[in-house]
């Protein structure tokens, strides 16, 4: 009987991964499936695009795996039970199982709409494709000085708001910062940041918490209340409860705790990645959820997989964070890189050549994910023999960290 290997999530992490597994091992022994809700693939970092009223094109995931061997189901997971080492799923058809060996846990993130009042019910995102076009229509309906309010300063919000803003130049953009906007940068990063807010007429409310969101207006912690006709929420991401009802070892906000390898600390069999892990990284610290990320933890679980069913080493993959790269609309942006301790370096680009970079490795980025068994081996690896527990690497991993401790 073959092996099984279920992959739950075609992001950028589990098409990564499922291509991989399909490129290394061979499918007389293994039989791959993925679950994935819809049919095709999202770019997620372009989503601001689509909002914006971009035509994006997307990449149908049958034709990603098309002579992959791999197998394409598409539902949506609705809880799993490693007990009996089941998926539960549901689609057009109505419910259904899916027997898993080896599990990878690829389902990623969402909005996160922070309990406020409101925000669920009023706000827009740009977390997922559905989200995205249903901001985008709102948008186009909008009249000329039409009020847009972003709230959230991280990249997502500075990037949705500096995108809004070039696209669609007659409506009124207000981006609502809980700190000093662009805290995370240098500060020539940040004068340019700052700079580029002002070129493209983005009105900046920092030190401005929001207390609820209403149809046509948000109300601020200090009392007042922002008119808007579109609110874009953009104030995190968080995960989905699958895995920790299914009683997976997980953190306080749902991601799966792992070891040095991808692998859960409390299922052996049960393999995770993408957003939806909580590992540390080279530095010490937690990886933030991002696209770099998702393929750093992917290739760690690839390895660890084709490692233990093959009887091969388990290599290991630097679980680095470099820096961020940030879109200010499509022809500025900034790249800011960082220290072996995640402190930012005070030189930085700016200007199109950072829109340059930033275009290039989302382009790369789509055709990795979109051609997974590039240069297919000829001969793939055999299995010997599957995962029967506990390992030397099955521990939390806990890196030789610099000078700070890891905070969850």
């Amino acid at each position: 009987m073959k092996h099984r290997i279920l992959v739950l999530g075609a992001g950028y992490a589990g098409a990564h991964v499922a291509g991989n597994l399909a490129r290394r091992l061979s499918p007389e022994d293994t039989e791959i499936t993925v679950v994935n809700a819809v049919p095709y693939f999202v770019e997620r970092l372009r989503l601001h695009q689509v909002a914006a009223g971009q035509d994006i094109e997307t990449r149908k995931l049958a034709d990603v795996f098309a002579g992959t061997a791999i197998r394409l189901r598409l539902a949506r997971v609705t809880s799993i039970d490693p007990g009996r080492q089941v998926v539960a799923v549901a689609d057009a058809d109505g419910d259904g199982e899916l027997g898993y060996d080896t599990l990878l846990y690829a389902l990623g993130s969402h909005g996160d709409d922070r309990g406020v009042p409101g925000a669920a019910e009023h706000a827009f995102d740009v977390s997922a494709r559905p989200s995205a076009l249903r901001l985008r229509e709102r948008l186009a309906g909008l009249g000329e000085g039409g009020n847009v309010l972003v709230v959230g300063d991280g990249l997502t919000g500075i990037e949705a708001a500096t995108e809004i803003a070039e696209s669609r130049p007659g409506l009124s953009v207000t981006l609502v910062a809980r700190g000093e906007l662009g805290a995370q940068l240098s500060a020539g990063a940040r004068t340019h940041l700052r700079q580029a807010c002002d070129r493209l007429g983005i009105t900046v409310l920092e030190h401005t918490g929001v207390d609820a969101v209403e149809a046509t207006r948000v109300l601020c912690a200090d009392g007042t209340a922002l008119t808007s006709e579109a609110t874009v929420w953009t104030a995190g991401f968080a995960v989905d409860p699958i895995a920790a009802a299914a009683g997976l070892e997980v953190t306080e906000n749902g991601r799966i705790l792992v070891d040095r390898t991808m692998r859960s600390l409390s299922h052996p069999n049960v393999y995770a990645a993408g957003d939806s892990v909580f590992t540390i990284g080279e530095n010490g610290r937690p990886l933030p959820m991002s696209c770099a990320s998702a393929g750093y933890t992917g290739m760690q679980a690839v390895k660890a997989i084709v490692g233990r069913l093959t009887g091969s080493k388990v290599g290991h993959v630097k679980l680095d964070y470099l820096g961020n790269h940030i879109s200010l609309g499509r022809r500025d942006g900034i790249m800011q890189l960082v220290d072996h301790e995640a402190r930012v370096k005070p030189k930085f680009m700016g200007g199109r050549g950072a829109a340059r970079i930033k275009e290039g490795i989302l382009k790369v980025s789509l055709w990795a994910n979109s051609h997974p068994t590039f240069c297919i081996p000829k001969r793939r690896r055999r299995l010997t023999a599957a995962p029967a527990g506990p390992t030397e690497n099955h521990a939390p991993y806990e890196p030789k960290a610099p000078a700070h401790k890891a905070v969850a």
